[in-house]
């Protein structure tokens, strides 16, 4: 097991605008448009667009149609009644061959827009450890699981929803608000003994109605951002508990832990209710105001436009005419009323993937220029011999505790180095900065050529799929050849697994931990690295076995390197030299090199048929 169980706290945040979910935002969409791996987002967007302005202008066609029509019912005019039925199917034919194409484009460009996205955030994640820097040092990015299958989708779908409705709003707006001034007039209003005209009175009444109505939606409805960021990091937490409980059921019901998990889960999802039980309120406050609204919208136009009625300056149609023309400027005016629920939604999902990816580029920054003090790993240059150097290496918690000060080390190729001490001086830390998983701290290690080391954890990871997809990973599995991978796993004295190799199960719970350890031992088999990082790899194997597992590391990788973390005896028996870690005040120090004696023999020892 690792012996640093500190969980360091994050480096050092950058500064950011006050506004990162809006400038996070803006950079993705100029990102995503400019890059070469856009596909075809600039036509279906221009689609999108001429889709839009025909709708618009069908609208415009309709509005005529609505003040004819309602005419030839004032006239009792048969014919002219028909002719205006037969335009309608026209158009309403035409409208909604529009609306579905406009649909269709608009989906594909929610999904092309997350779809890239998805991957660029996949590919910073997955990215030179910065998966584990990140559980290590940025808690303000938790749940990065959440945040790239949920919040990315709300983001890119709801923003492509706003754009296309506000493009909607907007030439709805420049189109309709010219006919309401012409066919509203004028209006004559006496106040105090002053007469005057108020011209397109129709349009600045639509004005002052969505102004009160937007405003008020804004005052009611700001508090609803914040319990929707608050309300999707409770779920977040949630999830991930029910995740964990599962993913460690047999070790909770062994140790009957059930009522502690109980209770934990009880925590969170108290905290999810709460944190609903915000957002129903903001929503129940906005809703009171927002159903008043559109009530009030439905005869609002139509009583402003009544006196002119009356009066005989419009007919029948032209009434119609002109409510239908209101309706649709105050439907565009009004669009942030009718989506600030959605827009709630969309920013807090915004705010959560930009905060995701700030602590990606922290992580980044780390290695820039002007980064704070990181430890400097680079390759052994070319045609050199390939050794491990630490130089003057300081190796620290990312809250800045120093764990290991002032290593130096050199190991040649072909030696097979014991790395011991005491529980808590830094030996996994060690490898992980070996690994250049871990930038935390100072000096320098040179390493060999990346693809020349392989690191066998404690546990190893078995990918999801078939038993030889885990035996040869991250290799694929026709790189080697059926004979060779059935060889691996009888040397290792997992022969009953030979016939499974194309079956597909949860390798990681079927397996046990030690047949885990020795699958990991079969992969060095087959792959032959030059280089070998063992983390206490074989402490779920007794000692004979465990034996067993380095003589076969010693007979058939006889010039590779291996360093080797452990506490178990035996272990300095197939190593040529051990380097302690003492721990010290100010971090632990190699003490003076000690000569291992030679490897054992590999006649003593004869594999099992089966060792679980």
């Amino acid at each position: 097991m690792s012996d640093e169980t500190s969980v360091a706290s994050g480096p050092v945040a950058l500064q950011r605008p006050a506004t990162p979910d809006l400038r996070g935002f803006r950079r993705w969409t100029r990102v995503w448009l400019t890059a070469p791996d856009r596909g075809q987002a600039r036509w279906m967007i221009a689609g999108v667009v001429a889709l839009t302005l025909a709708q618009v202008g069908i609208q415009i066609r309709f509005n005529v149609w609505n003040r004819d029509f309602f005419d030839a019912l004032d006239k009792r005019d048969s014919s002219a009644f028909e002719q205006q039925i037969l335009i309608f199917l026209g158009l309403a034919a035409l409208s909604m061959a529009v609306a579905v194409y406009q649909l269709y484009l608009k989906q594909l460009i929610q999904l092309t827009w997350r779809e890239w996205l998805t991957k660029r955030l996949t590919g910073l994640w997955l990215h030179d450890g910065r998966h584990y820097q990140l559980e290590m040092g940025a808690t303000e990015a938790r749940n990065p699981d959440q945040r790239i299958s949920e919040d990315v989708r709300v983001s890119t779908e709801l923003a492509v929803e706003f754009t296309v409705g506000l493009l909607t709003s907007a030439t709805m707006l420049m189109a309709f608000i010219g006919i309401l001034w012409h066919l509203s007039g004028p209006l004559s209003v006496a106040l105090g003994g002053i007469s005057f005209d108020v011209p397109g009175y129709m349009v600045w009444a639509a004005l002052i109605y969505a102004i009160v109505g937007s405003a008020l939606t804004y005052l009611l409805g700001r508090p609803l951002i914040g319990h929707n960021i608050h309300r999707t990091g409770a779920e977040a937490d949630f999830r991930f508990g029910l995740t964990r409980a599962r993913e460690s059921a047999e070790g909770i019901a062994l140790i009957r832990g059930e009522s502690d998990e109980r209770r934990g889960l009880t925590v969170l999802f108290g905290e999810v209710r709460r944190s609903v039980h915000n957002v129903l309120r903001s929503q129940r406050n906005l809703m009171w105001l927002t159903s008043a609204y559109g009530t009030l919208a439905m005869i609002f136009p139509t009583v402003v436009a009544s006196p002119a009625y009356f009066s005989g300056a419009i007919t029948l149609g032209g009434l119609m005419q002109i409510g239908a023309a209101f309706g649709q400027v105050q439907s565009a005016l009004n669009w942030f009323v009718a989506n600030f629920p959605q827009i709630a939604e969309w920013r807090s999902a915004v705010a959560r993937v930009t905060e995701f990816t700030d602590a990606l580029e922290d992580l980044e920054s780390l290695h820039g220029d002007n980064a704070q003090p990181t430890i400097a790993i680079r390759a052994t240059e070319e045609g050199a011999p390939e050794n491990l150097v630490f130089h003057n290496l300081e190796i620290a918690f990312a809250d800045g505790t120093t764990v290991i000060a002032g290593a130096s080390a050199e190991i040649a190729p072909g030696e097979r180095v014991l790395i011991k001490g005491e529980s808590g001086s830094g030996k996994s830390t060690l490898f992980r900065a070996i690994g250049g998983i871990w930038p935390w701290g100072a000096g320098e290690i040179i390493t060999p050529p990346r693809e020349s080391m392989a690191f066998l954890p404690q546990r190893p990871y078995l990918p999801l799929g078939t038993l030889e997809t885990a035996l040869c990973y991250p290799q694929w599995p026709s790189d080697f050849t059926v004979e060779e991978k059935m060889a691996a796993l009888e040397q290792v004295g997992l022969k009953h697994l030979t016939a499974r190799l194309e079956d597909t199960e949860r390798w990681d719970r079927i397996l046990s931990l030690g047949e885990q350890q020795r699958l990991a031992f079969a992969r060095l088999l087959l792959q032959k690295p030059r280089w070998i990082f063992l983390d206490e790899a074989t402490a779920a194997l007794d000692e004979a076995n465990q034996d067993q597992m380095m003589q076969l590391l010693v007979d058939n990788l006889e010039g590779s390197s291996m360093v080797s973390i452990g506490h178990r005896p035996g272990l300095e028996a197939f190593h040529t030299r051990t380097l302690t870690l003492v721990k010290r005040e100010g971090g632990a120090r190699f003490a003076r090199p000690k000569r291992s004696a030679p490897a054992k023999s590999a006649a003593r020892w004869k594999l099992p048929a089966r060792v679980s």
